[in-house]
């Protein structure tokens, strides 16, 4: 049902009343043809004609037969659609849509909330989705708990599930590619849960040298190129021996569960990545003779499995340096850091990380230069105060001279 908007009405006399004529939408009702009284055609309390017309506006707008949101409600109510019916066309659709459509690896962590979020708020009506009712889903989630007494669910975690409800309500369009279920959505009415800076691991240069050094075959060479490109890791799997040259990768395709795929996470992904001759000079040793095939392929020949080379090889050498498990995307963090402490243009450094945003590689660059204490404290005395402190009797304040002082 698309909306009806803008109408006047009409006036319609019956006996010796006048009356007012219009449409209205109703939730849980078919469209009705309404009649209010609007005075009587003579004597006491009758109107002129442009009385009447008047008093028509008002009654059409006092029972909101022009009203966008009474419109929309009526059509949400009456087509009564749950949320997990919903979330079932949600998701088949956004895999088959020309524009953007989302990629298997994405398809299966929204399909692990949805399998939550069906259980929980499945047999809803998509028209009794709100703040308010939210509100209460946002309470719950955040007051789960783990076997072990732990939290369940993080603040960003509530978020990212409510996100999804929020794509499945907005999905729901009218014969007008309108939304149906048109909500204005508040986080503070909804009393969400405020993210702290999140966990973003990242390694030092010292770090990188011990895993390299302890890992083991094809692995000390694959740790050593994310560290040094900031590829992620499904792009590195996915890296041909036709995609080297010199000292340029080329990044064309990534891989997930051991299958290659014919694209990159964002079209940014698509790009040419210039790294040091030495990694250059380390990966023409390791391919030897071979023209084709994978760069780092499973004993198969296929690509290799994230989860297999966390299992095996990341994670035992990390807690053997007395490191918290973590994923693959330190090396990026690793790399995003290195680059903005070098002061490489910004530029350069969104081209190789192959962000579709920049404000991501910017992000990536803090949380390395906020554990390399040492090279925080190099570049404080470095930079110096750019003053000279004040000396008292004893000259308990020795002054560090800078490239630039101020005198005060």
């Amino acid at each position: 049902m698309s909306r009806r908007s803008g109408q006047q009405g009409s006036i319609e006399r019956r006996g010796n009343t006048y009356y007012a004529r219009f449409w209205l939408d109703e939730p849980g009702k078919a469209r009705t043809h309404k009649r209010v009284r609007i005075c009587p055609v003579d004597g006491r309390g009758s109107l002129n004609q442009s009385q009447r017309k008047r008093r028509l506006q008002q009654i059409v707008a006092e029972h909101g037969a022009n009203d966008e949101a009474t419109a929309r409600a009526a059509e949400a109510a009456n087509l009564g659609t749950a949320f997990k019916e919903q979330a079932d066309i949600w998701i088949d659709e956004i895999q088959k849509r020309k524009r953007r459509p989302i990629k298997e690896r994405t398809v299966a962590a929204w399909r692990s909330y949805l399998k939550y979020l069906n259980a929980t708020i499945g047999d809803m009506p998509l028209a009794d989705i709100n703040n308010r009712t939210m509100k209460t889903f946002v309470t719950t989630m955040d007051e789960e708990t783990t076997t072990a007494g732990g939290r369940r669910f993080s603040p960003k975690s509530i978020e990212s599930y409510l996100q999804i409800v929020k794509m499945v309500v907005a999905w729901e369009k009218n014969d007008k590619g309108e939304p149906v279920y048109s909500v204005k959505w508040d986080s503070d009415f909804m009393d969400l849960p405020e993210i702290e800076e999140q966990n973003q691991p990242s390694f030092t240069a010292a770090e990188i040298e011990t895993i390299i050094s302890k890992a083991e075959g094809q692995e000390r060479l694959l740790y050593a190129l994310l560290a040094g490109s900031g590829l992620r890791i499904g792009e590195a799997f996915a890296l041909r021996v036709e995609d080297i040259k010199d000292t340029v990768i080329r990044v064309r395709q990534s891989a997930w569960e051991g299958t290659l795929c014919d694209w990159t996470k964002t079209k940014a992904g698509r790009r040419e990545v210039d790294i040091h001759s030495s990694l250059a000079d380390a990966l023409t040793t390791h391919l030897g003779t071979r023209t084709e095939g994978l760069v780092f392929p499973s004993e198969r020949g296929t690509p290799l499995r994230k989860s297999n080379l966390l299992r095996r090889s990341l994670h035992p050498i990390l807690k053997e340096m007395g490191r918290a498990p973590c994923g693959f995307h330190a090396f990026r963090r690793f790399r995003a850091a290195h680059l903005d402490k070098e002061l490489v243009p910004e530029i350069l450094v969104h081209i190789w990380m192959g962000h579709s945003n920049k404000d991501i590689s910017q992000r990536y660059a803090r949380n390395g230069v906020k554990i390399d204490s040492l090279f925080r404290t190099i570049t404080a005395q470095k930079a110096g105060l750019g003053f000279n402190l004040w000396q008292e009797d004893r000259e308990l304040y020795p002054v560090v001279p800078s490239e630039q002082t101020v005198s005060v």
